[in-house]
């Protein structure tokens, strides 16, 4: 990145010998404040262009760091320990030329958005109120040296995105993300003498290019009825991805090639419509796995940046990897993401987390297994999605086979939203794929789960507890029995989930016990199910690990739903009691009808709507109160009261050493990340001495006795019987 020339009057009073004002120092170079605000304008001007807002992106970057003027702050880059707001200096000026968001931003871009807070707040506050109350040369330093370089700080524009306060959180949000990756693409560009190189990515024609050469040969001669309907699907969303952007549903059947054609769809749509960027949104990490892997084998390795917390990049002799870079700013073509990370960044405040948000304008959304979408959040999820088709230029898709009812939802939100279905006759199609059939056996002890599992020679059974998975096995056989579940740590899941797939596709015994982390995405396929009544959608998904690729007879290939005598975590209560009223009804559960049924009594039954948002977060963004802080502290899919235990393994010994000595870096975590374990806090504590704590990580630890973790079955789960259990 090229430095900005000085205008004439800060090169004639550079000649006179008056004082340099410098924004960083990296050994004998040096960067001034205004190259500083000139890059970083430039750069938060294009970026917040992509949603129509230019102006305040530059107006932004322009005043970001004006605090820098100052003696103290030129004391501090020459070693001084003493700190320096620099921040408020900025939000001041943006706030007396009345650009409230700017203000927010400046304010924040070090430290985190922060809430408005009231009239009663005072200068020692960190409120912008309070902020907004400290006065130059008594409570920050006097930086009014600005003036005479920053003469061209723009005129304010109008805020067109902020319709009322809840319209314009999202906006500060989306402003916010373009200055403060400005903000650390300029500084990163100084600091390494633009030895960083992060644009290596090629442009999305060549990923559609790549794409249509792969699919061509199934278009030209399908092989079979199947594959004939599957190819009608991959037509209709080409055909589909000619169409001007906006809300879609892809309600495409289990085993009908979803993934690829969804992709297909959002390349055509990206060229059709001037899009530079595919986002694809999945909900767990073991499924982006796998969708990379299927990605990476069409359109080459390294190619697809997968941003999730078991993503491990290295570096190599040419620096850091492009997709680290990319994933810190989603700066790519095609980005994998979880539904966790998705939505917890659109409604954060911190600056790593926003950074990424702008480049999210403009792009093609697909959320696959779209009926994944968390229920307690549902409510604020589907309003930033018609959020970002209506005003920030994208498209989204809810992909699924069993698609959740959000047109009520959507209605709400985005009056007046149409929503286009992409899959030709969906439930024609559910008939042409419906390879298994389901049988409810009612409830069955663990005893007679585990005789019934030891007589077949290959079968799943997925349970809605861990400890009881853990506990099923020891009562099966030991040859050929297997156990998945979020108990193992990444790395030992992958090799079991590859020694089971090598087991069935051999004819061998392999009777698995897993949690629902089998049912989104894994490719295994058994002649036989069981699966403990939980939501619908699990029930069904549960069904795609059955006969999946059709070459058993429908007759001989079932899904037996049984009521465990086990009591099911409470948070699938709801669900567990919308499927019982769903399947009450349908004599097939994975029917359309049956679906419909299940979603509209799950979101829209006796709890009511306020159960979509269980965290109050529309009205928090609603209040006018501008609550940031709040806000992000109480959007949380996952439930946090989850500990992490650390796994140790001869092949991790490095990195353990480091984290217990040296502490965490985000680097190391992200390796670590695939031995990585999470306990619920009475597991967690009954570990006890066991764990060794991590310094600076509360609620993360080390395994120091690792008779408390099996790689066949993870860390013990059942408290009570501690080591004994292995």
């Amino acid at each position: 990145m090229m430095l900005v020339e000085h205008p004439a009057h800060i090169r004639e009073a550079t000649a006179k010998g008056e004082e340099r004002y410098l924004a960083h120092k990296n050994g004998k170079r040096e960067q001034t404040v205004w190259e500083h605000l000139s890059g970083t304008a430039r750069l938060a001007e294009g970026f917040a262009a992509a949603f129509g807002a230019g102006d305040d992106g530059r107006f932004c970057g322009i005043l970001h760091d004006v605090g820098k003027y100052t003696k103290k702050f030129q004391e501090r880059l020459n070693g001084s320990p003493e700190w320096v707001d620099h921040s408020t200096a900025g939000a001041l000026e943006a706030a007396r030329r009345r650009n409230v968001p700017a203000a927010f931003c400046i304010a924040g871009h070090h430290g985190g958005l922060p809430d408005r807070g009231s009239e009663a707040d005072t200068p020692d506050d960190a409120t912008l109120k309070g902020r907004l109350k400290r006065i130059p040369g008594k409570n920050i330093e006097d930086y009014s040296a600005f003036a005479a370089e920053v003469k061209d700080v723009g005129a304010v524009p109008p805020q067109k995105l902020c319709r009322d306060a809840e319209s314009a959180m999202f906006y500060i949000r989306m402003l916010f993300s373009c200055l403060v990756d400005a903000d650390w693409l300029d500084t990163e560009s100084f600091m390494s003498n633009g030895g960083i190189k992060r644009d290596n990515f090629p442009p999305l024609s060549v990923y559609r290019e790549k794409l249509r050469e792969k699919t061509a040969p199934w278009l030209a001669s399908p092989d079979g009825e199947l594959n004939g309907l599957r190819n009608e699907i991959l037509r209709a969303a080409i055909t589909a991805g000619k169409s001007r952007r906006g809300l879609f549903t892809f309600t495409a059947p289990t085993g009908s090639g979803k993934t690829i054609s969804s992709m297909s769809f959002a390349a055509e749509h990206a060229a059709a419509n001037g899009m530079e960027r595919i986002i694809y949104v999945i909900p767990y990490c073991s499924i982006i796995e796998q969708t990379l892997s299927e990605f990476e084998k069409i359109f080459g390795a390294g190619s697809v940046v997968a941003h999730y917390s078991d993503a491990e990049f290295r570096s190599d002799e040419n620096g850091v990897d492009k997709r680290y870079l990319a994933s810190e700013n989603w700066d790519a073509p095609v980005i994998l993401t979880t539904t966790v990370q998705f939505f917890e960044s659109l409604y954060a405040r911190s600056p790593s987390k926003c950074r990424k948000l702008h480049n999210i304008a403009g792009s093609v959304i697909i959320f696959d297994e779209a009926q994944m979408l968390p229920a307690s959040f549902l409510h604020p999820c589907v309003d930033v999605i018609a959020r970002l088709v209506e005003d920030y230029k994208c498209t989204a898709v809810l992909c699924t086979a069993t698609q959740p009812a959000l047109g009520k939802l959507f209605e709400m939100t985005a009056a007046g939203a149409s929503i286009r279905e992409i899959c030709p006759h969906p439930e024609e199609m559910y008939e042409a794929f419906r390879r298994v059939r389901y049988e409810n056996i009612g409830e069955v002890s663990d005893a007679a789960l585990a005789q019934r599992l030891s007589e077949h020679k290959q079968a799943l059974c997925i349970v809605n507890r861990r400890d009881q998975a853990q506990e099923l096995l020891a009562a099966l056989p030991g040859e050929g029995s297997f156990h998945l579940s979020t108990a193992m740590c990444p790395a030992d899941r992958r090799k079991r989930v590859d020694e089971i797939r090598s087991k069935l596709d051999n004819g061998e015994t392999c009777r698995v016990v897993s949690t629902s982390i089998v049912e989104c995405g894994m490719d295994l396929d058994f002649p036989v199910v069981y699966r403990a009544l939980a939501g619908l959608d699990s029930v069904v998904q549960a069904g795609g690990r059955c006969n999946r690729e059709g070459k058993r007879p429908l007759a001989d290939s079932v899904v037996k739903v049984f009521e465990s005598e086990r009591a099911a975590p409470r948070m699938l209560g709801q669900n567990i009691s919308a499927a019982r009223y769903a399947m009450s009804r349908y004599p097939d559960p994975a029917s359309p009808e049956a679906v419909s049924s299940y979603f509209h009594e799950l979101y829209y039954g006796e709890k009511g709507m306020n159960a979509l948002d269980a965290a109050g977060i529309l009205g928090l963004c609603g209040s006018g109160d501008f609550p940031f802080k709040e806000t992000a502290e109480s959007f949380h899919i996952i439930d946090d009261s989850q500990y992490t235990v650390y796994i140790p393994k001869p092949e991790n010994t490095e990195l353990i050493y480091k984290l217990e000595h040296s502490g965490p870096d985000r680097e190391l975590m992200r390796s670590l990340g695939q031995y990585a374990v999470g306990a619920y806090p009475q597991y967690y504590k009954a570990l006890g001495a066991a764990l060794i704590p991590i310094p600076g990580m509360n609620g993360a630890s080390i395994l120091g006795d690792m008779r408390l973790y099996s790689d066949e079955t993870g860390l013990v789960m059942n408290a009570e019987r501690g080591g004994a259990a292995f």
